[in-house]
Parts: C-alpha cells; sequence; structure tokens
C-alpha cells in the first residue's frame, strides 16, 4: 500500500536519486585541486572510458542536461536554413521548449509518424520529400531515440538501414540516447554495433536517468563534426569550470559495466511490471515494452485512485492518454507489488 514516506514512484527515472558508483567517484575528485574547463585527469580517463566501450577513437564532450546536448550535437551539424527529421514524439519535438530552434538559430524540426515510436524508411522518405525548394527548409539531419519516447528500442539493423537511407538522402544521423543505457541492455548488444558501426555520426548519451546526478555526454564518432565544438558549449553556458564533477560520473558509470548493470536492473523491473500489469482485467499494455517504460492504459476510475493514494505517473507522453510507468536503476519488485496491489483494489468489479 502506498504511504507519504514512500520512496520511490514510476513517473521518471529522472526521480532516482545517484547511484552509488557515481557518489563514490565524485566524492573521490573532491579531494584535490585540479585545473578546470576539462584539463583534468577524471575528464581524461573518462574520454579514454568511452572510447574503450565504443571500440573507436570518438570525440566526448560533458554537458549539463539532455535538452544542450541534443541541440548542441545537432547544432555541429546543421545551419539555420536546415531541418532536421525526428519521430513526432521524440524529445526534441514534444519536450524541449522550442530548445532546437532557440539554439540551433532557425534550424526546424520536420516531424514523422508511426504507430510504435520508431522511424521508417516510408516515415523518413516522407518527411524528406514534403518540399526542396528554396522557400523550405532543406533536410540535413535525421534525429533517432534510442530507446524511443514511447519505450521501443530500434535494433542494430534497423539503426543501419536509416542511416543507409540518410546516407542516400544527405542527412547526418544524431542519436538522442537519453535512454542508450537501457537500449544497449535490452538488445544484448555491443554500444559500437547500435551507433557507429551501424552509421551513426553523434550520439547524446543520457547519464541522469541511469544513475547520475547531473549531465549528460555527447559522443563524436565523426570526429570532423566535433570541430570548434567545445566553443559551442561555451557560448551556450554549457562549459562547466569544475569539469571533473561532471566527467568523474562517468567514470563510476562506464569502469566496472555499473551503466548496464543499472540499466538491465531497471529493464527487469520493467518486465515484471509489464507481466503483474498484464494480468490485471481491464488494463492493457499499449506498446512493446522493450526496455525500461511500460505503457498502460488505466481505467480512468482506477488511474485516479491510484493518483490519490499518492502514485506518480505521466498519462500525456505518448497517444491514447496510456500511463507511463518509468522504471529505475533503484527500483523494485515491491514497488511494483505495492502498487500493482492499489491498482487492482481501485478496478471497477465487472
Amino acid at each position: 500500500m502506498m504511504t507519504s514516506a514512500f520512496p520511490r514512484h514510476f513517473a521518471s527515472d529522472n526521480n532516482a536519486g545517484i547511484c552509488p558508483e557515481v557518489f563514490a567517484a565524485m566524492t573521490e575528485a573532491n579531494q584535490h585541486h585540479l585545473p578546470g574547463y576539462g584539463d583534468d585527469p577524471w575528464t581524461r580517463r573518462a574520454e579514454a572510458l568511452f572510447r574503450d566501450v565504443f571500440e573507436t577513437d570518438c570525440e566526448v564532450f560533458f554537458v549539463f542536461n539532455g535538452t544542450a546536448s541534443n541541440c548542441l550535437a545537432l547544432w555541429s551539424l546543421c545551419e539555420s536554413f536546415h531541418g532536421v527529421i525526428c519521430h513526432r514524439h521524440s524529445h526534441i519535438e514534444t519536450d524541449e521548449c522550442g530548445a532546437p530552434g532557440f539554439f540551433l538559430h532557425g534550424v526546424t524540426l520536420l516531424p514523422a509518424d508511426t504507430a510504435d515510436g520508431k522511424l521508417d524508411e516510408p516515415s523518413v522518405r516522407r518527411a524528406h520529400t514534403l518540399r526542396h525548394d528554396f522557400h523550405a527548409p532543406q533536410p540535413r539531419a535525421l534525429s533517432l531515440t534510442q530507446a524511443t519516447e514511447l519505450g521501443t528500442v530500434y535494433t542494430p539493423q534497423e539503426v543501419g538501414a536509416l542511416s543507409a537511407l540518410a546516407r542516400e538522402l544527405k542527412l547526418f544521423v544524431h542519436m538522442d540516447g537519453a535512454r542508450f543505457a537501457n537500449a544497449v541492455a535490452g538488445l544484448s548488444a555491443a554500444p559500437a554495433d547500435v551507433t557507429w558501426r551501424a552509421g551513426v555520426d553523434v550520439l547524446s548519451l543520457g547519464g541522469t536517468k541511469n544513475g547520475a546526478m547531473i549531465g549528460e555526454a555527447v559522443v563524436f564518432f565523426d570526429r570532423a563534426r566535433a570541430d570548434n565544438f567545445r566553443r559551442r558549449c561555451k557560448q551556450s553556458g554549457q562549459l562547466a569550470s569544475k569539469m571533473r564533477f561532471l566527467s568523474s560520473q562517468w567514470v563510476g558509470l562506464l569502469e566496472g559495466g555499473a551503466w548496464l548493470r543499472h540499466a538491465t536492473h531497471a529493464n527487469g523491473v520493467a518486465t515484471y511490471l509489464e507481466q503483474q500489469l498484464r494480468a490485471l482485467p481491464g488494463v492493457t499494455v499499449a506498446f512493446p515494452r522493450q526496455a525500461n517504460a511500460v505503457f498502460a492504459l488505466l481505467p480512468a476510475v482506477a488511474a485516479a485512485a491510484v493518483a490519490a493514494r499518492g502514485w506518480r505517473f505521466y498519462n500525456d507522453v505518448g497517444p491514447g492518454g496510456a500511463a507511463r510507468l518509468m522504471c529505475s536503476w533503484d527500483s523494485t519488485s515491491g514497488d511494483v507489488d505495492a502498487f500493482v496491489g492499489d491498482l487492482r483494489a481501485a478496478l471497477p468489479r465487472v
């Protein structure tokens, strides 16, 4: 049963605290005076870990949040008259308060739609061919969300096919990886296989949703696109003076594999949650559960009842009003049992 002191909810993996590995790394990074702006051993260590994880000589930058990581990455690919093809339910389209247009000085988003949150060849082609005269924005980049805002995941083959299409259409490929760790854990694939080996040019990699305190990484697999990126960070207020407190978090996450352990755990709790919800009468799972999110269509009276008991979740993230139930690195099966118990008690009797 839910109580006012209950510490965990299913509203967002942003709501979870800092994982122990990140806390330990930041504490260690706090022991000495070190140079600022990334000229420190923690940042170099984190950069080396990224190159090990992705098995390539990538260029890595650390920024404060996901909005900046997406927008600055796209800024490196586009001029002001360009357009970015993205999904209608992508974060850059629905949840950035117009930040792409603000950071990118006029770049237009060209949204496409599919039923499951994943772009496919027909939807990309439709968005690309809407108009090509000089009165319209010129498509320049394709942005893929991995895992998607509807909790689905692109396979390496799907990323490769879309990247090949992007090359045909003369587009760069950006990946919004706010929940990239959950996608990789769900696929049991090498990070390289779902990024640069599949044709991705730049990745916005999320740490906050996977146990970090603050900060995301921008990973350039096409190093030529990283030219002057540090100046873009400085100009936009995203260059941390005490950079080691951003980069040391990634040492905690990547060194020893905590990032994938935590993502695998969150995915596993989401699997258990899906199983329990499917057993309830009148509850329907709306989209395939492929990462750490479960979208469930709940009877309105039951949704209102569990919300009144203090459970927090969103029902405006995707189409159809489904409740988005997001599992975190610290979610437990006990949390699921408590929520499902309250939901079961609130369901209309038939």
